[in-house]
């Protein structure tokens, strides 16, 4: 921790010894040592501390990020559940008929021809199906 050397500490007991003398010198060594130990363990709690902060901080950053990509899939699925929602809808309004009308007369004319093409190729299917065949139509109507 101090970079201290064998010959270093011999020194420094040495004069420890000299200074404080044989009778106080294990008293103060004892102090010193808890002085040390508290040293440490507050320096390792410190250490503990910022290591839980910084652990915290990530785990935060992760459930942002989660809770974004979460938010963004609910965002797109609701997206495509309306636009599908909307095409049943309009499915359903033109089985039930409740089609919006036609905007000029000739919608209504081709609407009504592609009806009348409609059931003319059913007839005929259903006619190939029993096996019926058609007359042949003259080239002149």
């Amino acid at each position: 921790m101090f970079d201290i050397g064998f010959s270093e500490m011999v020194v420094l007991a040495v004069v420890a010894l000299v200074v404080l003398g044989p009778e106080r010198l294990p008293k103060v060594s004892r102090q010193v040592g808890q002085w040390m130990g508290k040293l440490r363990r507050y320096v390792d709690d410190v250490k503990s501390d910022i290591n839980r902060q910084m652990e915290l901080s990530e785990l935060r950053n992760i459930k942002d990020q989660v809770t974004d990509a979460a938010r963004d899939i609910q965002t797109a699925v609701n997206d495509t559940v309306s636009s599908t929602q909307s095409q049943f809808d309009e499915v359903q309004q033109a089985l039930e008929g409740n089609a919006p009308p036609p905007m000029t007369d000739w919608d209504r004319i081709y609407a009504l021809r592609r009806t009348r093409d409609r059931i003319k190729e059913r007839r005929i299917e259903r006619e190939k199906d029993l096996g019926l065949k058609r007359p042949r139509r003259p080239l002149h109507r």
